[in-house]
């Protein structure tokens, strides 16, 4: 028997939106190729949205969502459908919002990012960052990365995920997937267990406290590949991050464990098409050599453009020229391009009136 909530899945993947938005006291919403639009004139009710969310959540789910406020996990419409939760008190009483997963993973020559992405999957340790907004793709480009891996070599594969959004299955390699908090209490704490469990990559899908950042360090240094994200939005922003997080006596030494650990950084943001046709993914793409280690060591991420820039050789991409060069082909709006560049004065003659 379906769940009341399920129709309004339905409108969503027919309209090929991304999220479903409830909240108390407002219509229904979804996103469409980023853009809001209601799906009805008629605002939830109270008694509506507890049963919209009770009714999937289940028992155990519900009652811990309304002890502690806030509550993600999946949800299965069907083989075909997947959902991210995230449930939330607001102040006009309950909300949710619903992210569509897409059930079929698709590969990273399918994705349209930059190819040269597969060098990280050929790699036997060492520290991956891919890096974005919310909203901005980081899950499925990293779900390409693990399946390419997954396709092309024998290892042990350990994602650590809130919620496991992607499932995979054994190809080449072993897969375990683990939860949290259903599968392990926190990040941290799977992450130090993955030490012990014969782990050769692991991913950890959000990089966002101190003891997790330095347990993903750590695991890099001794022979893991390690696949992280954080929520920056180009290379510069990412190494500040990683160093920032920790006290300012122990930041030298996380600058030297850093510098020789990280193996490169992939930023990512969504652009909508010009023809309004969807949207597409930029990347900006630093692959740590000698120069990128000295730099990070150095404390000097500012730096860190110029080498984006004079490695394209190498396969890097400076976020900008890569922005540049969808306008270029038209298919961004130079008003688009304008609002996603890092140097805003490189494309302010590029923005339309209106």
């Amino acid at each position: 028997m379906a769940n009341k909530i399920d129709a309004f899945f339905e409108t969503l993947i027919a309209h090929k939106a991304s999220d479903l938005h409830l909240q108390e006291g407002q219509p229904p919403k979804m996103r469409v190729h980023g853009d809001m639009t209601p799906m009805r004139p008629e605002p939830l009710t109270n008694a509506e949205m507890e049963q919209l969310l009770s009714e999937i959540a289940g028992p155990d789910r519900w009652a811990s969502f309304l002890k502690r406020g806030d509550f993600d996990f999946a949800y299965e419409m069907n083989e075909d459908a997947r959902f991210r939760c995230n449930y939330m008190k607001q102040l006009h009483g309950y909300g949710a919002v619903f992210r569509l997963i897409p059930t079929r993973i698709m590969s990273i020559d399918q994705l349209g990012v930059p190819p040269v992405i597969k060098q990280f999957a050929h790699l036997t340790g060492g520290l991956v960052l891919v890096t974005g907004p919310t909203g901005s793709g980081k899950s499925t480009t990293l779900a390409a990365i693990i399946d390419y891996i997954n396709s092309g070599f024998s290892k042990h594969i350990v994602t650590i995920e809130e919620p496991i959004e992607f499932v995979h299955q054994n190809k080449c390699s072993i897969i375990t997937q683990r939860e949290v908090p259903d599968d392990a209490t926190s990040f941290s704490t799977a992450l130090r267990s993955a030490l012990r469990q014969d782990a050769d990559v692991v991913l950890v899908g959000e990089m966002r406290d101190l003891e997790t950042i330095a347990l993903a360090l750590t695991a890099a240094e001794t022979g893991m590949l390690v696949f992280g994200t954080l929520h920056t939005n180009n290379a510069r922003k990412t190494v500040d991050r990683m160093i920032d997080v920790f006290p300012s006596d122990q930041q030298p030494q996380v600058r030297t464990m850093l510098s020789s650990s990280l193996r490169g950084i992939v930023a990512q943001l969504l652009l909508k098409r010009a023809d309004g046709k969807g949207r597409l993914a930029v990347n900006e793409i630093l692959i740590a050599n000698s120069a990128v280690s000295a730099i990070i060591r150095e404390g000097a991420p500012e730096k860190l453009t110029d080498v984006l820039i004079s490695g394209r050789a190498e396969g890097m991409q400076f976020m900008d020229d890569a922005i540049m060069n969808f306008y270029k082909q038209k298919l961004i709006t130079g008003n688009e391009a304008y609002m996603k560049a890092i140097d805003k004065g490189r494309f302010a003659q590029f923005v339309e009136a209106k």
